[in-house]
């Protein structure tokens, strides 16, 4: 495919403090295909100042293996905030789930000082545009066969291999 294909997307995947309506991201995942490879950008963000820490799960944290303690030598919600924009220029925005993704990256680029947030679509949807068959199947047993980590840059590499198998198989019909 080409830049006007399945590489213009990227998967995007956070964790967070809970799953309440407070809760705000503790890492964040980006993935897209870029020369027939799946490239990944991920980080944990330091909790900002005016998030509740009393927000903080410990379900969550059993989830995802990632202690509050640790956060504290990430890097600060702002700086990431910045780089993710940085890295994410030019993608279009996919998730499994975009109303939670909406939320946390809402909150993450509030504390980076931006005002808006791009869209984010769909990822079954777009995998619905983009492939059909035999192409589409292998999507959906690429997810099937690989346990989601629950840590956001595995995870948004998860999804993004879904599709880069897919590619694959519409390659080899093509020759």
């Amino acid at each position: 495919m080409t830049k006007n294909g399945i590489e213009r997307y990227a998967a995007l995947d956070f964790e967070a403090s809970s799953l309440s309506v407070h809760s705000w991201p503790i890492e964040v995942g980006i993935s897209w295909i870029e020369k027939k490879q799946v490239k990944t950008w991920s980080s944990l963000i330091r909790p900002h100042p005016v998030w509740e820490i009393a927000d903080w799960s410990a379900q969550s944290e059993a989830v995802h293996q990632i202690p509050l303690l640790d956060l504290q030598d990430a890097p600060p919600a702002a700086q990431v905030a910045s780089e993710f924009l940085t890295v994410t220029s030019g993608l279009i925005l996919t998730s499994d789930a975009p109303e939670f993704e909406l939320h946390w990256l809402s909150r993450l680029l509030g504390a980076g000082g931006f005002t808006s947030a791009p869209d984010i679509e769909d990822f079954h949807a777009v995998s619905f545009e983009f492939f059909s068959g035999l192409a589409l199947d292998i999507v959906y047993e690429a997810l099937e066969l690989t346990k989601a980590p629950h840590r956001a840059g595995s995870d948004s590499a998860r999804l993004a291999g879904g599709w880069l198998r897919a590619l694959k198989v519409e390659a080899r019909g093509k020759r």
